[in-house]
């Protein structure tokens, strides 16, 4: 996927004002027409300018562009880093499906998700009472949260224009009751939190879509949690029962079974994220073998290949 400057395709500095990029669109939009134009590729040229024009008369859109495209060259292949959205206040505005379907894959890629959270936005109440709409944003939590529930200090930028039709960022913060047993893509609703409503209307709700962190140790899918595990070769193939920590902050004492292998897989039930019913801890085996870095090991080892009659590599046979 291909990087696209959008202030390039209509012509205006990064810090140009609300007014000066509705300008540059309408010269461009009376420039490629498809029903006056007389260029070539007017209908390809207005669908990027229709595209970039939606991303920058866009406040909220464009401060999250703005952060992300920093670095990036027009034409440079380019992939949004995982939750790079992470922290924007967006309100429930999506585009039609007629608008979008003429949109890029690197549109679709950043915002097609926006707008579509849900919520009972804007709904009349009333000739002068209006439901305010709801307003989301996606959070990253630590994985331990999820184990033992917590409150949270959030951070949300919200984009604004100034007085002089500049996009601007303000932070509001937030104490958020963390649910124990969360779950990765879970909304957490905070009533009251979107925008006004308007007259006796009622504000609408600020929907927080939940993310996990990258853990050094542990991997999420759904509620189930796997990890790797690293054992001795003498634990793998005599059988052990070792010690493993766990997200909650506990520990567990687990059994390897003798003549244990890399790659397989223990599961140990209803120790995942908490549920009904809860996931599973599902532990990857390593076996790590220990370097002959001194005389004592090397003759252990030396011991066992006199000794064991083992061929790793038997069941790929024999080539004449």
């Amino acid at each position: 996927m291909d990087f696209k400057d959008y202030y390039s395709t209509l012509g205006v500095a990064r810090d140009a004002t609300e007014a000066e990029v509705k300008k540059a669109f309408r010269k461009l939009a009376r420039k490629y027409h498809p029903d006056v134009s007389k260029e070539k590729d007017a209908q390809a040229r207005m669908q990027e300018v229709n595209e970039a024009y939606a991303v920058l008369s866009d406040p909220e859109k464009r401060a999250a562009y703005d952060q992300l495209g920093q670095g990036h060259r027009p034409g440079q292949s380019f992939r949004p880093p995982p939750n790079w959205d992470a922290g924007f206040e967006f309100s429930d505005r999506e585009f039609s499906q007629t608008e979008s379907a003429d949109f890029s894959e690197f549109f679709s890629e950043l915002f097609g998700r926006m707008g579509v959270r849900g919520g009972a936005a804007g709904q009349s109440r009333g000739a002068f009472r209006s439901r305010g709409d709801d307003h989301h944003a996606k959070v990253v939590l630590d994985l331990e949260d999820a184990f033992r529930g917590a409150t949270r200090q959030v951070t949300l930028r919200v984009p604004r224009v100034d007085a002089e039709g500049r996009v601007v960022l303000e932070n509001r913060t937030l104490n958020v009751q963390i649910p124990k047993g969360v779950r990765e893509g879970q909304m957490i609703r905070l009533a009251g939190q979107g925008a006004p409503g308007f007259g006796e209307g009622k504000p609408g709700d600020l929907l927080l879509e939940v993310h996990f962190a990258p853990h050094a140790r542990f991997h999420v899918h759904g509620r189930d949690v796997t990890m790797k595990l690293p054992v001795t070769p003498w634990e793998a193939g005599l059988g052990a029962v070792i010690p493993v920590d766990v997200p909650d902050g506990g520990q567990l004492k687990v059994r390897i079974p003798e003549g244990a292998q890399s790659g397989q897989q223990l599961r140990v039930r209803g120790k995942g994220i908490p549920g009904d019913p809860p996931g599973d801890l599902r532990l990857e085996i390593q076996v790590v073998v220990p370097p002959a870095s001194n005389p004592k090991a090397r003759a252990l080892y030396e011991a066992m290949a006199r000794e064991i009659e083992f061929d790793p590599r038997a069941e790929l046979g024999r080539t004449t």
